[in-house]
């Protein structure tokens, strides 16, 4: 009789975030200081950590079916240390929470397109995109935006967002036009971000802290999807 095999342990599900004030991000960010993190680390790891990664594999499933034809990447929570070797901010720690749900051709930075990201503590955002583009994808954006057909469509998309309560930003963003393109360009905006990350609109007062979050964040998802995989493709055009 051939062994049975045991199933594979289930993800446990979200419930939501125990600290909807996020107390203790700042809290951390007054004392920045290791010995202080280590002895508050497991509450750290049981509020804010586990909870993330519960929230991400669950949402997962879900996000990926706005996405026909794109694979979604293992859901990926960020540490908390800081690399601080070329910053003149020493701070060990980040004051947030932090992971994301990236797409094919994804990393575990925020320089390739995400179905997803959510950061939470003294500073929040949750949203989609691309915050940063390596040069190929910028270039092709770029690209996209100045082609008179395309360009248009991708502008109505922003539109749509931005009238329905998204903001977008970028890493960086040019002074003037790029180099060639007319400063009365009708896409200039967008033509001057080295980015597109599209914030979601605010978090509903505390809806961090119950398991509903989950399907607010998929609901929001499903709007920023049509733009993110129009990102996500530009380099297959």
């Amino acid at each position: 009789m051939a062994a049975r095999t045991k199933p594979a342990p289930s993800a446990p599900a979200f419930t939501g975030f125990a600290d909807p004030s996020m107390r203790f991000f700042h809290e951390l960010d007054a004392h920045q200081d290791r010995a202080w993190f280590i002895e508050r680390k497991p509450e750290y790891e049981a509020r804010w950590a586990r909870p993330l990664a519960a929230l991400l594999a669950q949402v997962s499933p879900a996000i990926a079916r706005f996405y026909k034809g794109l694979d979604l990447r293992e859901p990926k929570v960020f540490r908390l240390q800081r690399d601080v070797r070329f910053s003149l901010d020493k701070s060990p720690y980040k004051t947030h929470v932090s992971g994301l749900l990236a797409l094919r051709g994804g990393s575990e930075t925020l320089d390739a397109p995400a179905a997803l990201y959510v950061q939470l503590g003294t500073e929040s955002f949750v949203g989609a995109g691309v915050y940063f583009m390596p040069p190929p994808l910028l270039k092709a954006w770029r690209d996209a935006l100045l082609d008179a057909r395309r360009g248009a469509a991708l502008a109505r998309l922003v539109d749509d967002l931005t009238a329905r309560g998204f903001t977008t930003t970028a890493m960086d963003s040019l002074k003037t036009a790029p180099r060639g393109v007319d400063p009365d360009h009708p896409r200039i905006a967008l033509l001057k971000q080295k980015g597109l990350a599209l914030g979601f609109p605010a978090i509903p007062k505390g809806l961090v802290a119950k398991p509903e979050f989950a399907e607010w964040l998929v609901e929001r998802a499903s709007e920023t999807a049509p733009l993110v995989s129009k990102l996500a493709r530009l380099l297959d055009d």
